[in-house]
């Protein structure tokens, strides 16, 4: 099975993560964090996504401190769908 990736935070989700539409189905493309009841839980700009996620990269021990997360956030978000221009 395919690991999907949030397309707004990047988290990757297992099923039980997926976000959900207004009429409760689920949404595979973003997780139940950003997105909920057919719309994103936060209105943000993708600095902003990126300073709210750069702990968690950090955290999970994917980056040594939040300027390296942020400076790796900000070549990674643009590929998602959310932030894509």
């Amino acid at each position: 099975m395919e690991l999907k990736i949030c397309q707004s935070c990047g988290m990757p989700m297992q099923e039980d993560q997926y976000g959900t539409e207004k009429d409760g189905s689920k949404n595979e493309e973003y997780c139940c964090y950003c997105y909920k009841d057919g719309a994103f839980t936060a209105d943000c700009s993708m600095e902003e996504m990126i300073d709210f996620c750069a702990p968690f990269e950090v955290e999970g021990g994917r980056c040594k401190n939040v300027e390296e997360a942020k400076e790796a956030l900000k070549e990674y978000f643009p590929t998602l769908n959310r932030w894509e221009k």
